[in-house]
């Protein structure tokens, strides 16, 4: 077997903490002897054992002289958890097989010199882009400050989101609201806007069940749900406030009136950033990067959506078509503001897939696209039955 193979096994196991590790990166660990896996681990949840320690335990005397792979550089500093270099280090492992340096300034190759200080072979860059993927937003917080930006859209076949009233209660079938689940379960932070929250009364929480996800019992969470009111229309008598869950309330001044709510639910906090009269999104995702927010879902209408987007903060575009149409006189899908066609913003299409009888599409900025190498492939498409 290849390190590759190995590897690609470590993989599956840190995407096991895709909704439950945060703050903390998504990593796994695979021990090899004598081409037999000995141990394996994954990162579960911050402040728990990383996923060599668990590896680790499981090799158990196995593990001296065996090979290590792990998707994300061995810490080297005392967090909350002891330096996982020193574990692996006192278990006596040969080897080490890493796919991605660790971009946190505390680590960024200091794991990998203490592995070679104490006589370990160190193999690099195993999988690494397959292995950044999956960390995308750790990645951007360490290296940028600020989180992963997905945007959620639903949208009919006419590239409209809701009737000119504001009802939009429901474009898109249950299979794509259940995947909709997922999105939520995988952020750190969820925002959206003061007119969907008075207009469609949403929880804007994660509900397991409801989407089939498999999180085991003990590591559920709810992310910090952030709701943008810079006019403070809102009052503490909205669904979103009487679910269980953190909440942030941004806006342009602190509130004139605060509120209160039953700190059994959650936590209410209150952010205020101020940029031409509006509430300063970059320095809102600024402070959720402070706040150790990886990925952050954006779930709101045209105008909050199309002020995210025309400032060039939405990383990922997550597009829910359903074949129905709605008329010219329903609402647009972003608010642009755009006069010419030299204005458009281009996108690169990521993946396109059903989810029941609506259409899943995701999109990466041009540039971005660009820079990654990623995006959708003839071979891709020809899978898929979009290329004859």
């Amino acid at each position: 077997m290849t390190d590759e193979h190995y590897m690609q096994r470590a993989l599956e196991l840190a995407a096991r903490g895709l909704y439950t590790t945060s703050p903390n990166p998504r990593v796994g660990c695979v021990i090899v002897r004598h081409q037999q896996i000995v141990g394996e681990g994954w990162h579960q949840q911050a402040g728990g054992p990383h996923a060599e320690v668990h590896a680790l335990q499981q090799a158990g005397g196995n593990a001296r002289g065996a090979t290590a792979y792990v998707t994300l550089e061995p810490c080297s500093h005392h967090g909350r958890t002891p330096p996982c270099a020193d574990a692996l280090i006192r278990a006596g492992v040969s080897r080490v097989v890493g796919a991605v340096r660790d971009p946190n300034p505390e680590v960024a190759g200091r794991g990998y010199q203490k592995l070679r200080d104490a006589g370990i072979t160190v193999t690099e860059a195993c999988l690494e882009d397959k292995a950044r993927q999956l960390n995308e937003g750790f990645f951007l917080r360490m290296t940028r400050g600020r989180p992963f930006v997905r945007l959620k859209l639903a949208m009919s076949l006419d590239g409209r989101t809701a009737m000119a009233s504001g009802e939009s209660q429901w474009i898109t079938g249950a299979e794509a609201r259940r995947d909709v689940q997922t999105l939520r379960a995988r952020s750190c932070a969820i925002i959206t806007g003061a007119d969907s929250v008075l207009i469609d009364n949403p929880a804007m929480t994660v509900r397991p069940r409801e989407a089939g996800l498999d999180i085991p019992a003990g590591l559920e969470r709810q992310p910090l749900r952030v709701i943008i009111d810079g006019q403070q229309r809102l009052d503490p008598g909205r669904r979103i406030f009487t679910e269980k869950g953190d909440i942030l309330l941004a806006g342009t001044r602190p509130r004139v009136q605060p509120f209160q709510r039953d700190p059994a639910l959650g936590s209410l906090s209150e952010w205020h950033g101020e940029k031409q009269g509006k509430t300063d999104l970059t320095s809102l995702l600024d402070h959720l990067g402070s706040l150790g927010c990886n990925e952050v879902l954006v779930e709101t209408g045209a105008q909050l959506a199309g002020a995210f987007v025309a400032a060039g903060l939405v990383d990922e575009l997550v597009i829910y078509c359903a074949p129905t149409l709605l008329g010219s006189r329903a609402r647009p899908l972003l608010d642009l503001g755009l006069d010419k066609m030299k204005q458009q913003l281009r996108w690169h299409w990521q993946d396109v897939s059903m989810s029941g009888n609506d259409l899943r599409l995701t999109l990466r900025p041009e540039a971005a696209a660009a820079e990654t190498g990623q995006g959708i492939t003839e071979a891709f498409l020809k899978e898929h039955g979009f290329w004859k």
